[in-house]
């Protein structure tokens, strides 16, 4: 079945890796230009679901505060913004280094509980960043505020969407690179058994705290890129990056797509988006139909799109 999912997984993700990179240049013809902002939305999405799916599906921990480094991605670059410093080469490393030390410090507290507690306390620091924001009127409060020019990158209009898209796209590479070198490593596998039993963990030498530290961090850094890379797309910013809504989101992904699978959350962004789009236009009331999808794959085909692909493909 692991190498199954190797060989099938990779190729249906390559043919939409293709798809997001001729979408730019098919809109403006079937004259939807704003599909280029669409996609680039699902890359956006996607790159946050893939750092919490490191977390959650890999390693077991059921974070419902990562849109915490959301936020955290997202008023950096709208902060740096409003002080006239636009530089992507400035502002993404401190997003990335910021949300990678505040997930530091929370990672520290939160793994010292598990189970529910874990998922609370994860909670309870998002809504302490949330409710910070919204008493921070320097920065906008609870209206948030906009911003007029997007992160520049080697003196590129990224104003122009298609030059946006391609960067959104170039950063998804990035990450799924990384994330599939780091599952692949001895980390990786280190990870997936501290999911399964930290008391054997522990008997090999292995210290399961740190790995699942050292994991949270790098998932926090990924999902605040993501931050910065949504409120470029946007250009406003507002507290409800970090509500728990937002958080909730990321796992219906992750679920959709296919937990504990490198390409599952992309696949999950996807599907989750477009679904939005196409029934969002006929109707208010789309998460009803949604809903039902979750539900559905919960009792069905938990191993959400992929695993259905795969054991569809296993039966044939």
């Amino acid at each position: 079945m692991l190498r199954l999912m190797e060989k099938a997984t990779p190729s249906s993700t390559v043919i939409l890796l293709l798809l997001f990179a001729i979408v730019p240049f098919l809109a403006p013809i079937l004259g939807e230009a704003f599909y280029v902002d669409v996609f680039a939305r699902i890359m956006i999405w996607s790159i946050a679901a893939v750092g919490l799916n490191l977390i959650l599906g890999y390693g077991g921990m059921v974070s419902f505060g990562h849109a915490a480094y959301i936020g955290i991605g997202g008023y950096t670059i709208a902060i740096f913004s409003f002080h006239e410093i636009n530089n992507g080469f400035i502002q993404w490393p401190v997003a990335l280094a910021i949300s990678g030390a505040v997930a530091l410090l929370f990672g520290a507290l939160s793994l010292r509980t598990k189970g529910v507690y874990f998922i609370m306390i994860t909670l309870a620091f998002a809504q302490m960043l949330y409710y910070f924001a919204i008493s921070w009127p320097s920065y906008g409060g609870e209206d948030g505020f906009s911003i007029y020019v997007r992160s520049t990158l080697f003196g590129i209009n990224t104003m122009q969407g298609l030059n946006f898209f391609f960067i959104c796209f170039f950063w998804l590479l990035i990450i799924l690179f990384t994330i599939n070198k780091v599952v692949k490593s001895p980390f990786g596998l280190a990870l997936r058994a501290t999911r399964f039993n930290l008391t054997r963990v522990k008997s090999v030498g292995i210290n399961p705290f740190k790995i699942q530290l050292i994991a949270f961090v790098l998932s926090g850094a990924i999902t605040g890129i993501a931050g910065s890379l949504y409120v470029d797309l946007n250009r406003f910013v507002s507290p409800s990056l970090l509500s728990w809504q937002m958080s909730g989101e990321f796992i219906v992904f992750i679920l959709i797509g296919g937990l504990g699978r490198i390409y599952g959350p992309l696949i999950g962004a996807a599907f989750f988006v477009t679904f939005e789009q196409f029934f969002g236009s006929y109707t208010e009331h789309w998460q009803i139909f949604l809903g039902i999808i979750i539900i559905s794959t919960v009792l069905f085909a938990k191993g959400g799109i992929i695993g259905f692909i795969l054991e569809y493909r296993k039966n044939e």
